[in-house]
């Protein structure tokens, strides 16, 4: 078929589905290209959410993907607002919540992740927040800026990446913040207890209050807003504010609808190439959970930006028909006061056997490396800059490194990389 006949519609109005749709135009695809999108805003990024957007350091304009121009400039027809409610996989058809069906010859799922919700009394209450949209941060700003229950905390359940930003960012506003987490230290999770402690001692650093080995067990209210917590140990905590901070899940619904498979661990079963198991639906970004190299690593599903900024053009060129292998390492960066850092690789507790240190911890200007049988398998980098193509490398080799050389800080990482 001739391309300028083809229709190419994409689900999901973020990163991923906006660099997608860009991508298209960039490798000169002809045809119709529509992208979908539940919320009213043009396609933005998510980081600013919660870092420089929160604070106001970062001006609205600044977090859109494109200017507002740009769609229509390029072709791109945008149906905003009007999310999509099902899949007719044998019409090739998506259908939109007010009724109207649009053919497609490729499909892309960019439909990205949720955040999960506490299920706990008080939800209901005025200044319960999660934070996932424009709107949520737009929200949150306001109550940390705002002079109703001045001088009361914001009280964090979680302490990931978003609940350790959001506290960052609360506190340079400010506010009080006190954080509940259920495991023994900020990032137990993904980083485990040796660089975890890192987090809690920065934050305290700047005047955060933790309450580890607990969560959150009722929310309690004045005048049908909130005015306090209290934590399954008992403890009963003044609150202005609660934000629900507890991780995110795949929006799968579309797909499991449309008969998809998924991936047992969660999201989109997808291939390297980006392919689901109809093979003219693809999926990126968040929702996906990509098959491994080589076929015994199984499935990885990554929601960071990183992730969303290179899956959705990979997806692009897949649909197009490119020959494509998307197998990019993991990466991650976060800034929290003074501390920027980078994160690469995958190494949760339970797949490591050893964390290597190289730098000043106390100054926090070092990196951390993950290692399984003196194989890197993840490294970050806290105020040390320009190392993470090193740091990628070291992963992507897989093969046993020197620790004592590893922890050196004389020795070059790309002689590490190279077996020099």
């Amino acid at each position: 078929m001739d391309g300028t006949h083809r229709t190419f519609v994409i689900i999901g109005g973020g990163l991923a589905g906006a660099k997608a749709a860009q991508t298209l135009r960039e490798e000169g695809f002809p045809g119709r290209v529509i992208l979908i999108g539940d919320e009213h805003e043009q396609p933005y990024e998510r980081p600013p959410l919660s870092k420089d957007y929160l604070t106001g350091r970062a001006v609205r304009e600044s977090v859109f993907v494109h200017p507002p121009a740009w769609y229509a400039h390029h072709r791109i027809e945008l149906h905003l607002g009007q999310p999509a409610v099902a899949i007719d996989r044998a019409a090739q058809e998506v259908r939109l919540g007010d009724g109207t069906r649009l053919p497609y010859d490729a499909l892309l799922l960019a439909t990205g992740a949720e955040p999960h919700r506490l299920g706990i009394p008080g939800t209901q209450l005025a200044n319960v927040h999660h934070l996932r949209r424009l709107a949520h941060s737009d929200h949150l700003r306001g109550v940390l800026t705002g002079t109703a229950g001045a001088g009361e905390p914001l009280v964090i359940a979680g302490a990931g990446w978003i609940g350790l930003e959001v506290a960052a960012a609360a506190r340079t506003l400010g506010a009080e913040v006190i954080v509940v987490e259920p495991g023994p230290t900020p990032l137990h999770g993904v980083l485990g207890p040796e660089v975890g402690a890192v987090f809690s001692e920065l934050h305290r650093f700047h005047g955060v209050t933790f309450h580890f080995g607990t969560r959150l067990a009722e929310i309690t209210g004045r005048d049908g807003v909130v005015a306090g917590v209290t934590t399954e140990d008992g403890r009963r905590l003044p609150a202005r504010a609660v934000l629900a901070a507890i991780g995110a899940g795949p929006r799968t619904a579309l797909a499991e609808g449309a008969g998809i498979a998924l991936s047992e661990g969660g999201g989109i079963a997808v291939d390297a190439a980006l392919r689901t198991s109809d093979p003219a639906i693809f999926a990126a970004g968040d929702v996906a959970a990509v098959a491994q190299p080589g076929g015994e690593g199984g499935r990885l599903r990554v929601e960071h930006w990183a992730n969303a900024l290179n899956s959705g053009p990979a997806a692009a060129r897949s649909m197009l028909g490119h020959e494509v292998v998307y197998d990019r390492v993991p990466y991650f960066f976060s800034d929290q006061y003074d501390a920027g850092l980078e994160y690469s690789g995958w190494a949760p507790p339970g797949t490591y056997d050893r964390v290597v240190f190289r730098g000043d911890l106390a100054k926090r200007a070092f990196i951390a490396f993950w290692l399984r049988e003196g194989r890197v398998l993840a490294g970050l980098n806290m105020n040390v800059w320009d190392v993470v193509e090193p740091i990628q490398r070291l992963v992507r080799a897989g093969r046993p490194v020197d620790p004592e050389a590893l922890a050196d800080p004389g020795t070059p990482l790309d002689s590490l990389v190279s077996g020099d």
